[in-house]
């Protein structure tokens, strides 16, 4: 391909996706911070302060005590919580086939098993910064559009490498010509900023896509690896009378050692079948602690039926979450995250800027590099 060509693409591709990528940018950056922001704005009842060591309440018992405090919801999810080791969400609804995006947390006492409070999160700024940054409160179709504006924004970081390098191989690297036109000095600092980005742009830009196809991923292990987990299960109702979830949840424990539960999805609910607790565990390494293995559990019989090794396609999906959203180095890489997302910013803006001083001027951002190094080179090697 031409570099005319490699131009043109640079060019549309970015002004079509620019306006997107700075949205996600914008909402991005507290949502990096989003735990310190809601504990700043938020008042949340604290778990009992317990030593090390200490025994985690009957999941049976904590569930009663959430159900006490929801009258007519009934249990979809038992989710340990990853940021407090002390504390555990309940997720109900009003009926086991509801939706699940609607249903109330209920927030439990891990070790005691007493209720702890029922935060609505709707209302919350970063509840709002995440549903624009996710999908624009436009459900999967808006996933699907950011998604294909993030295609679009790792080809424009490709072809911008390929527009600029040739005209950039007569100068030094950072080189800034404080002496030049406007659009040339911010060139140069659009030039400089998206080099040294290239590598996390893509990352985040690619794992942004991947995140972006979560419920098309949940659809397909569901019609794929779990429904051949279940396959001989496929005619039978959900049980009336269920045995104990901390049952279960200790079978799945002792069927996958060196495995964490992490959370368990009741009979009926999207992550299971009409016949099984399915328990969700993870690992204790920096990797393995963000993906899942789930083990099946009969709802009547309390044994284990199945358990598989997530698909390759869902374990890309939870690896691409933290390195999108950087948050699982501690504060350190909350920082480092915040401060390339502030310089993407600057990339767009300068781009944006760029494109209209050529439209303006009636020349291309092409010709004006050539001409700037013409005259550099001149300099150079005049006597």
């Amino acid at each position: 391909m031409s570099l005319r060509r490699w131009g043109f693409v640079h060019k549309w591709s970015s002004l079509i996706c620019t306006l997107f990528m700075l949205i996600l940018c914008v909402t991005g950056l507290p949502l990096i911070f989003h735990d310190e922001i809601d504990d700043l704005l938020h008042d949340q009842v604290k778990p009992a302060e317990v030593p090390p060591g200490t025994p985690q309440a009957n999941l049976d018992s904590l569930l009663a005590n959430a159900l006490a405090s929801a009258p007519g919801k009934v249990p979809h999810f038992l989710v340990w919580d990853r940021d407090d080791p002390n504390a555990m969400f309940v997720s109900v609804g009003p009926s086991i086939t509801s939706d699940p995006s609607k249903n109330t947390l209920v927030r439990m006492d891990l070790h005691t098993g007493a209720y702890l409070d029922a935060p609505d999160v709707t209302g919350r700024f970063t509840y709002i910064m995440l549903k624009l940054h996710t999908d624009m409160f436009a459900g999967l179709p808006g996933k699907l559009f950011l998604g294909l504006m993030g295609i679009l924004f790792c080809v424009a970081i490709i072809s911008g490498i390929v527009v600029y390098a040739p005209s950039m191989r007569k100068l030094s690297f950072g080189t800034y010509r404080a002496r030049r036109t406007r659009i040339v000095r911010w060139l140069d600092i659009h030039n400089l900023a998206g080099i040294l980005l290239v590598a996390w742009t893509l990352v985040v830009g690619f794992t942004g896509v991947i995140n972006t196809w979560a419920d098309l991923v949940l659809k397909l292990w569901q019609f794929g690896q779990l429904s051949e987990m279940t396959a001989q299960y496929s005619g039978r109702s959900v049980a009336a009378k269920l045995t104990p979830v901390n049952a279960a949840v200790e079978v799945a424990s002792q069927a996958v050692p060196g495995m964490t539960p992490s959370f368990v999805a009741f009979p009926g609910t999207i992550f299971s079948s009409k016949s099984h607790y399915a328990v969700f565990l993870h690992g204790d390494t920096p990797l393995t602690s963000r993906l899942l293995k789930p083990a099946l559990i009969d709802a009547e019989t309390g044994k284990l039926t199945d358990t598989r090794d997530m698909p390759w396609y869902v374990s890309a999906l939870f690896i691409s979450q933290p390195l999108h959203f950087g948050d699982y180095g501690g504060m350190p890489l909350k920082i480092i995250w915040a401060v390339l997302d502030v310089l993407t910013i600057i990339i767009l803006g300068t781009g944006v800027y760029l494109w209209l001083r050529r439209r303006k001027a009636g020349v291309t951002v092409e010709r004006s590099i050539a001409s700037a190094s013409s005259v550099e080179n001149a300099a150079l090697t005049s006597p």
